[in-house]
C-alpha cells in the first residue's frame, strides 16, 4: 500500500522548505517546530544581532511552545554576534528562579561582553511582571560590575512579544 505525504511549503528569503505529515494534516504545532528550525538556522554564531525585532522572532520560536516558564539568554561578543543561547532556569507556570551568579558564571564562561534575556509566559500575556522587573534591575546591576551591558530582556506570550529596552526599563 503507497503512502500519501501532505507538504506544506514555507518561504523563506534564501528558499522554500516543505514539510511532509503521515496523516496529511498539519498542526500549528508542526508548523511552528518548522519555524523554529528555519529561525535556528538563522541564528548562528558569528551573526549580528542589530535590531530587537530580529531578537523577538527568535525567541518567539524558541519560547513560545513552553507550559512552563523559561528564562534563556543571548551571549553576544563585543559587536553583539551570537555566541550562544542557553536556556538557563524552568520554572512552572507562572514563576521562574533566577539566580544572578548562575547568569555571571555562564557569562564569563563564554567570555560575553553584551547579552540579551528572554523569558516566556505560558498564560500568553507578554506584559512584565513586577518580579519580572526587579530581576532585570538586579541581572543589570550584577553585569555592569564585570563591564558586560544587558542589551534586553524580550517576554514572550504567545507570539506576542514585549521588549524592556523599547519600554525604556533598562
Amino acid at each position: 500500500m503507497r503512502s500519501f505525504h501532505t507538504a506544506l511549503r514555507v518561504n523563506d528569503i534564501t528558499g522554500d522548505y516543505l514539510v511532509y505529515t503521515r496523516n496529511g494534516e498539519i498542526s500549528s504545532s508542526e508548523i511552528l517546530l518548522v519555524a523554529r528550525s528555519i529561525t535556528r538556522a538563522r541564528f548562528v554564531r558569528g551573526k549580528i544581532l542589530n535590531s530587537p525585532a530580529i531578537s523577538k522572532e527568535y525567541f518567539v520560536s524558541e519560547l513560545s511552545l513552553f507550559d512552563i516558564e523559561v528564562f534563556g539568554c543571548l551571549f553576544l561578543d563585543n559587536r553583539h554576534r551570537i555566541i550562544a543561547f542557553e536556556k538557563l532556569f524552568y520554572g512552572t507556570i507562572d514563576a521562574t528562579s533566577v539566580y544572578p551568579r548562575e547568569v555571571l558564571k555562564r557569562v564569563l564562561a563564554l567570555n560575553a561582553n553584551a547579552v540579551i534575556f528572554s523569558h516566556n509566559h505560558p498564560a500568553g500575556s507578554p506584559e512584565p511582571s513586577d518580579a519580572d522587573l526587579v530581576i532585570t534591575e538586579r541581572l543589570v546591576s550584577a553585569l555592569e560590575l564585570i563591564n558586560v551591558r544587558v542589551l534586553d530582556h524580550i517576554i514572550v506570550g504567545g507570539t506576542d512579544t514585549v521588549s524592556l529596552a523599547e519600554r525604556g526599563d533598562i
